[in-house]
């Protein structure tokens, strides 16, 4: 199973995150757009886990501080484009804990520097100027996610399991 840990995104954000790629593709940006049901930001990223007991464990070891997500700024990793979050002291803690909790039980996650982001095209290419337009967006997270994601019929679907 290829699991990743991750917030789900409010309807609301998902909205002003859909409006953002509408309108970059109205300008000519192509690539692969994530569909609004797969927007998240990833907190930890586990790959292939057959225990998602444990994960859950780790999970629920750590408390979920007041969380709120602003939509900052847009920026790249390549050829992949994102909206990115305002800075947050109280998230870069709890994943912080959240992986030290994962690495204390053994359970193996990817070791990047958390950037939080939430990504909204790969393989991107524009070739001509842009202007990414990000809506003033807020959310309160209640919650944190252990996600499944497997390709059906072609697609990259996300389920929270």
């Amino acid at each position: 199973m290829r699991l990743f840990i991750a917030i789900q995104l409010s309807e609301d954000m998902k909205r002003a995150l859909t409006a953002c790629m509408n309108d970059l593709k109205k300008q000519g940006v192509t690539g692969n757009y994530v569909p609004a049901q797969n927007l998240h930001l990833t907190l930890a990223f586990i790959g292939e886990y057959d225990k998602p007991e444990r994960i859950k464990d780790a999970i629920n070891s750590i408390p979920l501080p007041r969380l709120r997500l602003k939509l900052s700024e847009k920026g790249k990793f390549g050829d992949l484009l994102w909206a990115g979050i305002q800075e947050n002291q109280d998230l870069h803690a709890y994943v912080k804990n959240l992986r030290a909790a994962l690495k204390e039980v053994g359970i193996p996650y990817a070791h990047d520097k958390f950037i939080p982001h939430i990504t909204l095209i790969r393989r991107f290419v524009s070739k001509k100027p842009y202007q990414v337009h990000l809506r003033k967006t807020e959310m309160n997270v209640d919650k944190i996610s252990l996600m499944k994601s497997e390709r059906k019929n072609g697609k990259m679907v996300y389920q929270e399991i």
